[in-house]
């Protein structure tokens, strides 16, 4: 499969067709020369011995935590609505699975659509820094490109990682090249433009593209690439992730098949906007080639930072804060948070517009909302997945104490998840005040989950929709996979 999915391609520096001012302003250095071309070199020529015993942990607890919130995100009705849209809309093909729906099967191309889309579909899925979601947008892709090769031309769960790293690597090197990816986005949802860089990356190292087709497959998924966040906390957003997922899959594919773009896609070229369409700030640096076991993956720098509830990563500050004001005033009072106890309360938080939200009307707007989070962790001591059911989110208690909530922005409080901070103040009915600080919560990539707290996350999110001891078998296959020669045992265990 993969060597018929692999064609030779025309010289990647022919100009045919071009007009004569498009041949000046791409006046360019030797191929060998270009930040494409070392990203493209990269890709084709990493090896599983770069992979250090950090990387793999770190990166085999992203396998999981992603699996878990895609298994979960199988039971979320903008899910179904893309699953249904799938199948009824495309011919039916039995060769990829779908999260959660035994005997469900679709092409490779919407499995890892509908698969990225449960995977976001409750906002549960793994931040990084700068500010991504990573795993959601290359996992699908991966098991979908794995369910398509033929049973004796399955990867090894070592070239698996290696692919998924990959993915991982080159979304975190492309926003590195830019100060503002460090912010909270304001004009792009970043796995919509990164995410699909990465599931190219991903996809192409799999299929052992050469570098040639590596950095056209990363050219062709720039033009693929881009989502506004005028639909975050819209069931929208979820397509975000099902379209990097499927779209860098699909340039990695034509990729194969020959198909050629820009060789300057991810260089800064006066005159022609490549990835600084995206990244107005985009200062690129060449990627240098792997060599011996020299290569560095900023997995082994900086780890993943996992949600212990599924709302936006930002909402972990305020919800943190907000508990430990809680523990306060139970422990001074009947054991229970009234309403009735408390006059005003003062959030001090990042000025970011999509994520303040004073009386959110949905699940996804809520997910969204410093005021709700805070708020439901004021009332409950914690934050769940049952936080954002309808019944949860219009209880009148709830309501009353978003009614008194105002926020400030203080300066030495950025927009920024390496940087900000929560802060909870409660003014009681007496005058007394309670506040609470959060700087870095439990499960930040300063401050991981344990395997024990990841472990039980997953149970928590998988047992939703498989049995316990399937649940046990995927838990023992993820952390054996760099170990198995076949992907399989993974792949068969997802539905």
């Amino acid at each position: 499969m993969i060597s018929t999915l692999q064609k030779t391609i025309r010289p990647m520096w022919a100009v045919r067709g071009l007009h004569k001012s498009a041949v000046e302003v791409l006046k360019r250095p030797a191929p060998e020369d270009t930040v494409t071309a070392s990203f493209g070199k990269f890709i084709s020529e990493i090896k599983p011995q770069h992979l250090s015993s950090v990387v793999l942990h770190r990166s085999k607890r992203m396998v999981l935590d992603s699996l878990g919130v895609g298994l979960i995100g199988s039971t979320t009705d903008v899910f179904e609505l893309a699953l249904q849209h799938c199948q009824l809309m495309y011919a039916p093909d039995d060769m990829s699975s779908v999260y959660g729906r035994r005997g469900t099967r679709l092409s490779p191309i919407l499995a890892a659509f509908v698969n990225g889309v449960a995977t976001h579909s409750m906002d549960f899925d793994d931040t990084w820094h700068p500010a991504t979601h990573p795993s959601g947008a290359v996992l699908p892709g991966l098991l979908a490109l794995s369910d398509m090769m033929p049973s004796n031309k399955k990867p090894s769960g070592l070239d698996f990682l290696l692919a998924f790293n990959v993915g991982i690597e080159i979304q975190g090197r492309l926003m590195r090249f830019s100060n503002e990816a460090c912010n909270i986005p304001k004009r792009f949802h970043p796995p919509s433009v990164v995410g699909t860089m990465g599931s190219a990356a991903a996809c192409a190292r799999l299929l052992s593209l050469d570098p040639s087709q590596c950095s056209h497959a990363l050219a062709i998924a720039a033009s693929l690439s881009g989502a506004p966040m005028a639909n975050a906390a819209t069931q929208s957003k979820p397509l975000h992730i099902g379209n990097a997922s499927r779209l860098g899959m699909e340039a990695a594919l034509l990729a194969s098949r020959g198909l050629e773009a820009s060789p300057l896609a991810l260089d800064a070229v006066a005159g022609v906007a490549g990835f600084n369409a995206f990244y107005e700030d985009y200062v690129p640096q060449p990627l240098e080639s792997p060599s011996g076991n020299g290569h560095m993956f900023l997995l082994e720098e900086q780890d993943m930072g996992f949600k212990r509830f599924p709302a936006h990563l930002g909402m972990h500050w305020v919800a943190d804060a907000a508990a430990s004001v809680h523990e306060l005033l139970v422990g001074a009072g009947p054991g229970i948070v009234s309403p009735a106890q408390i006059q005003d309360i003062l959030l001090r938080i990042p000025k970011s517009k999509y994520i303040n939200r004073p009386l959110p009307e949905s699940e996804h707007e809520a997910r969204h909302s410093f005021q709700f989070n805070a708020c439901s962790a004021l009332l409950d001591g914690e934050v769940t997945v049952e936080s954002f059911t309808p019944s949860a989110i219009c209880r009148p208690e709830l309501l009353a104490l978003l009614s008194r909530v105002r926020v400030e922005h203080p300066h030495d409080n950025p927009a920024n998840f390496n940087h900000m901070y929560g802060e909870v103040q409660v003014t009681l009915v007496g005058g007394d005040i309670l506040t609470g600080r959060c700087d870095t919560f439990y499960g930040h990539w300063r401050n991981p989950l344990t395997n024990e707290s990841l472990r039980k996350k997953f149970r928590n999110n998988a047992g939703v929709v498989l049995p316990p001891e399937k649940v046990e078998r995927l838990i023992d296959t993820v952390e054996e996979l760099d170990r198995l020669g076949n992907c399989g045992p993974l792949l068969s265990q997802l539905q």
